[in-house]
């Protein structure tokens, strides 16, 4: 990976933690104060929304700690194992909470139930990318048995020479 890509991935990885974290300091600050003053009530939909972003902070500090392992070339590596897996676990709780917003947002819309359809069916799309991560995750494990035979190989071939 290339050192412009690994900077441009980074640059979007801090904005987009950046952004999720000033919101929830913003939603948590603003349910905290006084109700008096105009503070916002802890919903349901408030509370799935601070979940979920926490779903994607955490999906996005994995990513970045790839991203690094690629950098140094570590990345084919048992190691790697871990920040997909969390990845993946992150993005099923993405989903989850998705279905959770969905199922908290279909009571609203009894006369067009077709939004809630549409937001299964994002839930379902999210769910999919879980899968294709999944697929990726086998990629990688192929990539590490091969790093491991190759290297094996290399050390049978340096006790002959």
């Amino acid at each position: 990976m290339g050192e412009l890509t690994v900077r441009a991935l980074r640059a979007v990885l801090a904005v987009v933690l950046a952004g999720t974290v000033a919101i929830q300091a913003s939603m948590v600050w603003a349910m905290a104060t006084d109700p008096e003053d105009g503070s916002l009530p802890l919903t349901p939909l408030r509370l799935l929304a601070i979940l979920g972003m926490v779903s994607v902070q955490v999906a996005l500090v994995c990513v970045w700690r790839l991203v690094t392992m690629v950098r140094r070339g570590t990345v084919f590596s048992h190691a790697a194992f871990r920040y997909v897996d969390v990845v993946i676990g992150a993005i099923v709780a993405a989903a989850l909470v998705w279905f959770a917003v969905t199922a908290v947002n279909a009571p609203g819309q009894r006369d067009d139930p077709g939004v809630t359809v549409i937001m299964g069916g994002v839930g379902l799309a999210i769910l999919g990318v879980a899968l294709i991560v999944l697929v990726l995750r086998a990629l990688l494990a192929q990539a590490v048995a091969r790093d491991v035979e190759a290297t094996r190989l290399r050390a049978e071939l340096d006790e002959v020479i």
